[in-house]
């Protein structure tokens, strides 16, 4: 079983980066900022934009199935194996995640058990499915480095959303536990993204819960910068294979504060319904 290795610090800060991208519908009045996705790239730490800016373009992210980008760029960090004392270098998708977690539903997701104002989604080609709202949109987009990125949003302005990143992984990580169990993943993650210790504060990263359900891992916290809306982040992390490498699935939900009403429960019983096929 490998454990984060306690040396090393995560100087990194959650940001949204602007980028544009295509998507199926586009629509010029919805930001949609999706989570950034955070890493460390063999020692170093880096940030890498998988977020939408809050501009006028409708940005946002999707999905493009690029073997050679994956192969160009692949972000790891650095663990420290118990049993053996080796180090490893695997990839953290420290998508962010949170508010409650969801009812676990079923693992059938057959047309019969869709709720009311949900539809399926599948995705053939990168092997999952996903409950959305009916009308939801679906985005694409093609950031550097990543394999696959799906992202769901409102028809209407807001910034609350749901995204499916997919990466790539080394052969030794066959499932979840490779990373480090459910507790220490979810609270280095959290700690990594804190920056309320600095003078002036930074972004205040609080874990709420984490827990590993059928190989997933969930884990949710909440973000705050200084002076603005607290953030729920909520996520379900697995690992399955493509039948040459495995891959790591980060699907993430997120929501403001004041948009909680309107969009927890959604969002939680979306990310929750994240099954691989």
């Amino acid at each position: 079983m490998a454990s984060v290795f306690s040396q090393y610090s995560l100087p990194l800060r959650p940001s949204i980066s602007h980028w544009t991208a295509s998507s199926y519908k586009t629509d010029p009045r919805n930001p949609n900022p999706v989570t950034n996705l955070l890493v460390l790239t063999r020692g170093r730490a880096s940030e890498v934009p998988t977020s939408v800016s809050s501009g006028t373009k409708n940005n946002v992210l999707c999905c493009k199935n690029s073997e050679e980008q994956h192969q160009n760029q692949e972000p790891c960090v650095r663990v420290q194996e118990r049993c053996g004392a080796k180090r490893r270098e695997f990839v953290l998708q420290t998508t962010v995640s949170a508010f409650s977690f969801p009812a676990i539903i079923s693992h059938a997701l057959a047309e019969s058990d869709v709720p009311e104002n949900f539809r399926v989604f599948t995705d053939d080609v990168n092997k999952f499915k996903i409950l959305i709202p009916q009308d939801w949109r679906i985005g694409a987009g093609e950031p550097n480095g990543f394999k696959s990125i799906t992202a769901f949003y409102p028809e209407e302005t807001s910034n609350s959303n749901v995204s499916v990143v997919i990466t790539g992984l080394g052969a030794d990580f066959t499932r979840m536990e490779s990373l480090g169990k459910v507790d220490a993943f979810a609270e280095t993650l959290v700690n990594g993204l804190d920056r309320s210790w600095q003078r002036p504060p930074g972004v205040a990263a609080k874990l709420i819960d984490c827990k590993a359900t059928n190989g997933i891992y969930y884990i949710e916290y909440s973000l705050q910068n200084p002076g603005e809306s607290q953030r729920h982040l909520f996520t379900a992390i697995g690992m399955a294979s493509n039948g040459w490498y495995n891959r790591l699935y980060t699907v993430t939900g997120q929501f403001l504060e004041e948009e909680t009403e309107k969009y927890c429960s959604t969002i939680e019983k979306a990310v929750g319904s994240f099954r691989f096929i």
